[in-house]
């Protein structure tokens, strides 16, 4: 009796340690399963991101060497979205396995997009120094009145070639969303911003240069800055936007640093954004993804290539007379208010991305890089803060009208 329980229990006992043993191995497969499926995902996207990285130098440099003047991400641009056409016609299984490798890189373009535009707004204190407040006034005059003037143009143009072609809309492709930022990142770039503030102070040069020594805080707080910007209720971002936020938390880590080093305020910025490829700053690290940028462009439209094509007489045409417009009538208003030529001319390609207005305002004499990028986001923002009730005051109520106008 005394063994036929002592039996039973050890049986008892055994077969519970059984299914301890079993649910411990899958655990331990499960969580090697998911580190495994995490390296991978990262080392994806690592090279999938470098290539695009590796690309935009690439054309960078072929364009210089060739002496030629047009945007060279532009040019990489319609390269790739022609390859996708192609392939997609031809071998389709190709195209979307393209796709789905550079998705990773894509996604997180899109993630911290508005991050490689914050740079010219961080230092803009620097950028409009010597810019007397008269003409401070008339390119702030010129910004707002020229935004509201390409919206109405690009918005009435895209109803009138509707209202002529009469296309049936359709839906857009579904396009896949980032990951929203988690407490982890939060407390990651905490942990890198206190400490490299804390060891720049004490130790200037600790990376070679001050540039090199502020980057990692100076990054970080941009970083933090959009982090918390993105995460403010949407009726607080329609008055402060998380760019906003961004460059704000940038500026502020600046002036602390400033203050505490008893440098000041624009040495920290001038460390920012260096312009200078052997010595880069924070603001020189987010501004060489903007090529990336554009040629990630190309899987945007080739994701929407069907809702393209079947309005392609709306989007077109909406968007060469708008940009027409914009660029002649800064001109002419400018010429107008009397603004000096040089800032007129930087100012010119104000409706245009940051990396494609770079490379315009190259092409003339005189003009402010640095003005032409902040006059570029600023009005991305004033755009992204008051379109939405603009374009329900101007009654459009179309859509592709709609999509059009904002992005004028």
């Amino acid at each position: 009796m005394f063994n036929s329980c002592f039996l039973q229990k050890g049986s008892h006992g055994n077969s519970k340690s059984r299914q301890l043993l079993i649910k411990s191995a899958e655990t331990d497969s499960g969580n090697t399963s998911s580190l495994t499926h995490y390296v991978f995902g990262l080392l994806h996207l690592i090279v999938s991101l470098g290539l695009f990285l590796a690309l935009d130098q690439f054309l960078k440099k072929a364009f210089v060497a060739a002496a030629i003047k047009f945007p060279s991400a532009l040019f990489g641009m319609f390269c790739i979205f022609s390859v996708l056409i192609i392939l997609d016609i031809t071998v389709p299984p190709a195209a979307k396995a393209l796709v789905n490798f550079f998705e990773p890189a894509f996604l997180f373009i899109q993630r911290w997009l508005p991050l490689f535009y914050v740079p010219s707004l961080v230092v803009l204190p620097l950028s409009v120094k010597d810019i007397p407040a008269a003409s401070g006034i008339k390119i702030c005059l010129i910004v707002v009145g020229g935004w509201l003037a390409t919206l109405c143009v690009a918005g009435y143009t895209a109803i009138a070639v509707r209202k002529a072609v009469k296309t049936q809309l359709v839906d857009a492709e579904p396009m896949g969303k980032p990951s929203p930022f988690s407490t982890v990142e939060v407390w990651t770039w905490s942990g890198v911003l206190l400490s490299s503030f804390v060891s720049a102070l004490y130790y200037p040069t600790l990376l070679g240069t001050s540039a090199r020594t502020c980057l990692p805080f100076l990054l970080a707080s941009t970083v933090l800055g959009y982090i918390v910007g993105s995460g403010l209720p949407s009726n607080v971002k329609k008055v402060f936007h998380p760019i906003i936020c961004c460059a704000l938390s940038a500026v502020l880590t600046a002036f602390a640093f400033g203050y505490f080093s008893k440098l000041g305020l624009d040495p920290v910025l001038g460390y920012y954004l260096t312009k200078v490829s052997a010595d880069p700053g924070a603001g020189d690290i987010l501004m060489g993804f903007l090529g990336s940028v554009i040629l990630s462009f190309s899987f945007s439209m080739f994701k929407q290539r069907k809702l393209v094509k079947r309005h392609a007489a709306e989007i077109f045409t909406s968007v060469i007379i708008s940009t027409i417009f914009s660029l002649y009538s800064t001109a002419l208003v400018g010429r107008l208010l009397q603004l000096e030529p040089s800032l007129t001319v930087s100012i010119l390609p104000r409706c245009i991305t940051v990396a494609l207005a770079l490379s315009i305002v190259s092409l003339f004499e005189g003009a402010n890089p640095s003005l032409t990028a902040a006059v570029v986001v600023v009005t991305g923002l004033v755009g992204a803060n008051f379109v939405q009730a603009t374009l329900d005051k101007l009654r459009f109520s179309d859509p592709i009208a709609r999509g059009i106008a904002t992005a004028s």
